[in-house]
């Protein structure tokens, strides 16, 4: 039987080493003592140069001209270089070729939104650097064009990065007829900025013979080498990209660190001397995209119990001014709008709007939570309108085992958990004694009202194109018994190196301190995918497996010829090898097998099995496996101010049989509070094209203006376990992706937001509150409320 468990005590997994074990992450020590070296860290090279960019002073125009001279006389500056310096291809986007590296000039180029790179300055120092490229709005002369801020207005007007994209499933039009009762309504919810810690960086050291090594703060190591070999003019083996650690990536390192490599390449490349690229926080926020926005429309049919029949949902985003990941971001975001629902009969309908504002990317989650987050919307609206607690309502709808258990994308749902995992959630948190206490709560409160709401998740795990699910690595074992793993993932602070050298030492019998993991390099590992899609483990973990085991297998063969037995009686454990009743030290059998020439490191590769998808009808299956969950979370809402605190939170995940579950739970808690905060506080705003001189910019760039959780914004009361119970694909170690899915935890955050705004109308009105739920969100909500409460 199913049960939680305390995540650090999972006497099941004690009994493995290395892997299961609540590990500590592999560079703690080094985090807190201040002595992890990320790519700003790296000591510098004498005559290094440092960059900065100069940015497009306006959303939308043609660039006329540089005044070069003027930032060439600034003290300190040694070049400027524009887009006529780019000896390759001017273009750094990931699928679509339409996202210049730098503004092309003339009458064929232009600006597409304010904060766009146009020129970058090289100076001796960071300073100087920086302050020739804030004369950018002094020095570029633009002839201002008109500009779409609003990707409603954008979709209106038919503008879109790529084609429209549409999901079908039965009769959705037949379906809404039907129905005993209709649902139409339109829910906004906001981007989010990645915000990750170390901003984007990048450091280009030129080498012989036309050779570039690039220290770059990157989750895709094999696209920055193709970009900078491309705007290089040169081939991939002539770039070499590096990068030991990310302080945070969340996805926005994932094609958008392009940019800084291919500027600094290049600037590298012309002058012969290395170069530095490191934006401050403002730049950063200016120049990147980050997670889309989205509004949709719906149109909902639903019976007596408050089972979907039919659902039309037209879904909008704000790409930005090129199609970067938005193709794919769309597709997850119309992939996962059913969550942990049945849904008979859907018609969805996706929109990537063109709008002069920074190209949005791929953010943790990658669409998924935005389609997500609308069905949840959807259900407690649902559930409101019939008077039923919305957990009844979801329980309705979820998905069956043996029926009512296919995607709309024709994928059947084979590790249905969601039942018994909630059913854990409501007995441990107290869910049905707390709601009815809040209930007399309220009733008793005029000012402050509770919320409390239940949210299950269900998110499908592999990259929806199917050859980028693959991955390879390197084992190396030395005399001396210590071993070295290079695989293709990245480190940004999730525990992927941990985990892989977990897996490597389980599988050679030894102690975590044997093994050591070293940068990922594309010279080590080639044509890589991103670390992203929470792919990192599944994918170089069983690739490092592969390489391990064939080390493993060469020495038990080894073992067993001279000792006149059968290899598979050969054991590694304990950081010994016992062979016919003989107990010898690993480091021993290493030297003796080195003496007899056999191989001690190898190369190890992996592909994820059984995925197949067809892009053009969205139809097949994307994902190896689904991870689920659930939470629960209690609120108080001031209705007076519309401020807001988080209580209580509950969490009970699924990680299957967790590789590390000290780090799991890590993960589990900061994507909750990560998508709570996307929910609440992180507001992103545009000021409006009013003809000022700010017109078009995105007004908060910076922590004083964009609000993102701290530790006082999580709830004094936090809960949180992990389900017990294996992942029934043959994953690494039958445990489960956490880097994505438990960011969609954070919409019992909202959820309950909402249903405090509900009790200040005694439940009689659908709230219409729009995400983020700023205290100015939460005000208007209940003023709405309350103006429409019979």
């Amino acid at each position: 039987m199913n049960k939680a468990v305390d995540p650090f005590l999972m006497p099941a997994q004690q009994t493995r080493s290395a892997a299961g074990a609540p590990h500590a992450h592999e560079s703690a020590h080094l985090h807190v003592a201040g002595e992890a070296t990320y790519t700003d860290d790296i000591p510098e090279l004498a005559g290094t140069l440092h960059a900065a960019l100069g940015l497009s002073p306006v959303a939308h125009g043609r660039v006329r001209g540089i005044d070069l001279a003027r930032l060439q006389a600034m003290p300190g500056v040694v070049a400027v270089i524009t887009a006529a310096d780019i000896p390759g291809l001017n273009d750094c986007g990931p699928i679509v070729h339409d996202d210049p590296i730098l503004a092309p000039l003339g009458e064929s180029g232009s600006v597409q939104y304010l904060g766009q790179p146009v020129f970058a300055v090289l100076a001796a120092t960071r300073e100087a650097a920086r302050r020739a490229a804030s004369l950018a709005r002094q020095v570029i002369d633009v002839e201002a064009l008109p500009a779409v801020l609003d990707h409603q207005q954008a979709h209106d007007q038919g503008e879109y990065v790529l084609p429209p994209m549409h999901l079908l499933r039965g009769d959705a039009a037949a379906a809404l007829a039907a129905a005993p009762h209709r649902l139409k309504a339109s829910f906004e919810v906001g981007g989010q900025e990645q915000f990750y810690l170390e901003g984007q960086i990048a450091y280009a050291t030129p080498l012989e013979n036309n050779g570039m090594r690039v220290y770059c703060s990157t989750q895709h190591p094999s696209e920055m080498q193709h970009a900078v070999a491309h705007a290089l003019g040169l081939h991939a083996h002539h770039v070499q990209i590096e990068c030991r650690r990310m302080g945070g990536g969340f996805g926005g390192k994932e094609s958008q660190s392009a940019v800084f490599a291919c500027v600094a390449a290049v600037a590298a490349r012309k002058l012969g001397r290395p170069v530095k690229l490191r934006p401050d926080r403002d730049d950063d926020m200016l120049i990147t995209g980050r997670r889309h926005c989205f509004i949709h429309h719906y149109d909902i049919g639903y019976d007596d119990e408050g089972r979907i029949l039919g659902a039309e949902v037209e879904m909008i985003s704000r790409a930005g001014y090129s199609a970067d990941l938005s193709g794919p971001v769309m597709t997850r975001a119309l992939c996962h709008f059913d969550n942990a629902y049945w849904l008979p009969n859907v018609a969805l309908h996706g929109y990537s709007a063109k709008t002069n504002t920074q190209s949005n990317t791929a953010f943790r989650g990658f669409g998924g939570p935005q389609g997500a987050i609308a069905v949840e919307v959807i259900v407690d609206s649902i559930a409101r309108q019939l008077g039923r607690d919305p957990l009844a309502v979801r329980r309705a709808n979820f998905y069956g085992i043996g029926s009512r258990d296919t995607t709309p994308y024709g994928q059947q749902v084979e590790d249905n958990i969601l039942q018994p995992l909630v059913d854990q959630l409501v007995a441990s948190s107290d869910y049905a004694a707390r709601r009815q206490a809040i209930a007399d709560y309220n009733a008793a409160s005029p000012v402050l009202k509770r919320g409390i709401a239940l949210t299950p998740v269900k998110f499908g795990i592999s990259f929806n194109v199917v050859h980028l699910n693959q991955a390879g690595a390197l084992v190396h074992v030395y005399t001396d018994g210590t071993v070295l793993v290079n695989h293709g993932g990245t480190e940004m602070g999730q525990g992927l190196h941990t985990k892989v050298a977990q897996v490597v030492a389980h599988e050679l019998g030894l102690d975590l301190g044997h093994v050591r993991v070293t940068a990922t390099d594309t010279g080590k590992v080639a044509n890589t995918s991103a670390t992203a899609a929470s792919t990192g483990s599944d994918l170089n973990g069983k690739a490092a497996e592969d390489a391990a085991r064939t080390v493993r297998t060469r020495l038990a063969e080894f073992a067993a010829r001279r000792a006149g037995v059968a290899a598979d009686g050969v054991r590694f454990a304990d950081n010994h090898v016992e062979v016919d009743g003989q107990r010898i030290p690993f480091e021993q059998l290493v030297m003796d097998a080195y003496m007899a020439r056999v191989q001690l490191w190898s190369d190890g590769f992996y592909t994820t099995p059984k995925l197949h998808w067809n892009r053009e009808t969205l139809q097949g299956r994307p994902f190896y496996y689904f991870a689920y969950g659930a939470a629960v979370s209690e609120v108080i809402v001031d209705t007076l101010t519309g401020e807001y605190k988080l209580l209580r939170a509950d969490l009970l995940h699924d990680a299957g049989r967790s590789l590390n579950p000290a780090i799991d739970v890590g993960q589990i808690e900061g994507a909750y509070v990560q998508g709570a905060g996307w929910l609440t506080s992180e507001e992103l705003w545009w000021q409006p094209l009013d003809g000022s001189p700010r017109a078009g910019k995105l007004m908060t760039h910076a922590p004083s203006t964009y609000k993102i959780p701290t530790a006082n914004d999580a709830p004094a009361v936090f809960h949180t376990k992990l389900f017990d119970g294996a992942n029934v694909e043959e994953t690494i170690h039958r445990s489960k992706a956490v880097g994505e899915p438990p960011l969609l935890l954070g919409f019992s955050a909202f959820l309950a937001i909402r249903d405090a705004v509900s009790a200040a109308g005694n439940h009689r009105v659908d709230p219409p509150l729009r995400a983020p739920a700023t205290p100015e969100a939460v005000l208007d909500a209940i003023d709405a409320v309350r103006a429409a409460r019979p």
